[in-house]
């Protein structure tokens, strides 16, 4: 399935402006969220084709966000990818066992991203 629409979960608002122009800009559409409640509503108004998850943001983490998508059977079938600032293998290994299915690292490197991205059309 092409990927053309994208949730991007992020509490940072740069962030969230930066992500969402690189990704504009290559023609995907984008929807943000800036924690995981709002990301749960954003999910309930429009299936998105692929999510890009922080993972320290207030309230609910994107591991634990993680989770509870990729174990939902309405959204089994979108991939996330984890974005974050944590670079430990221990992070990716986690993200990966929440249900990511990839990761990247903060500061994102805009090719990689969109290749990764790509990896899922």
């Amino acid at each position: 399935m092409p990927i053309h629409k994208i949730l991007l979960v992020d509490d940072s608002k740069t962030e969230l402006h930066h992500l969402s122009e690189l990704l504009a800009k290559r023609g995907y559409t984008v929807r943000t969220a800036e924690n995981g409640e709002e990301a749960m509503r954003r999910l309930g108004e429009e299936k998105p084709d692929l999510i890009l998850m922080d993972v320290v943001m207030p309230g609910q983490n994107g591991f634990q966000l993680t989770r509870a998508i990729t174990r939902d059977a309405r959204f089994t079938d979108v991939p996330v990818i984890m974005c974050t600032s944590k670079n430990q293998e221990t992070d990716k290994v986690w993200g990966m066992r929440q249900g990511a299915r990839d990761y990247v690292v903060k500061p994102v490197d805009a090719d990689e991203l969109i290749a990764k991205i790509k990896a899922f059309d």
